[in-house]
């Protein structure tokens, strides 16, 4: 299975792409129940930061249950079709991403949105201050439906990874271990919206968040941070922050002239 060039070219200029149905409903169905298994014997509430920032569920975000919607379905291949046939792993396991509503008669501001880069250190997120654990794609997959915004969504801000390639080309890769820079003209957050089996696949340098859940649903989704098998177990790929689609073989041969990539 292969991505489309209409898709190719989402990707490229707006950062990510969303492809309805792909997650079989009985993948679906067997994800849930081993997850909310899980949540079912019981969180201690002081480890909820890091489950927020990490995993939930974390006895089963291992499992073939979890991988497998990734291994066995046209994720796989698709994944591949943007990067390069034969440099996609198979993935061990995911995120497991839970949104819970907020509190009952929620009356404070709305926050304003403030998205991220995966891969910088955060508090509870697993990567040590002073290092950079960067990837080459975010894959996403939608557990439960998401009819409205305000739900937990995930949020993007489209076009921002161009944004970033450029501030880091001047200020140097360095730079993304001082935190989050405060860019001009992002733009406003995109609050995906869609229906359980929905998968998303998004450029690792698109600033994202979760939006806060108004809904009274929790929302589920899975997330997969993909790394080329080339990059031989390193973490950190300054060309990758730089030359967006260093990695992504299948967009670049498309989009990108020897032109462009000699600027970058």
């Amino acid at each position: 299975m292969e991505l489309t060039f209409e898709q190719k070219k989402n990707i490229y200029d707006q950062g990510y792409v969303q492809l309805p149905g792909l997650i079989p409903r009985a993948m679906i169905d067997q994800a849930l129940q081993a997850i909310n298994w899980n949540v079912g014997q019981g969180m201690n509430v002081v480890d909820m930061p890091i489950y927020h920032s990490q995993s939930f569920a974390p006895e089963v975000k291992g499992t073939s249950v979890i991988a497998d919607i990734f291994n066995k379905t046209p994720v796989f291949e698709l994944c591949e079709s943007a990067v390069e046939k034969g440099q996609i792993p198979a993935v061990k396991g995911g995120q497991v991403a839970l949104r819970f509503p907020h509190k009952p008669n929620y009356e404070k501001p709305m926050p304003k949105p403030k998205g991220h880069i995966d891969g910088t250190y955060a508090p509870n997120n697993g990567v040590p201050e002073g290092e950079i654990h960067n990837f080459t794609m975010l894959v996403g997959v939608l557990l439960s439906d998401l009819p409205k915004p305000y739900s937990g969504n995930f949020t993007v801000w489209p076009g921002t990874h161009w944004k970033f390639a450029e501030y880091y080309r001047k200020h140097g890769t360095d730079a993304l271990a001082k935190g989050m820079p405060e860019l001009e003209g992002m733009g406003e957050p995109l609050q995906i919206t869609g229906n359980a089996g929905d998968v998303i696949f998004a450029h690792h340098m698109l600033a994202h968040t979760a939006m806060p859940n108004f809904s009274p649903h929790v929302r589920y989704a899975l997330f997969f941070r993909v790394w080329r098998t080339d990059r031989n177990g390193r973490r950190f790929l300054p060309e990758a922050v730089t030359d967006l689609f260093h990695e992504w073989t299948g967009i670049r041969r498309l989009f990108c002239s020897e032109e462009v990539a000699a600027a970058v």
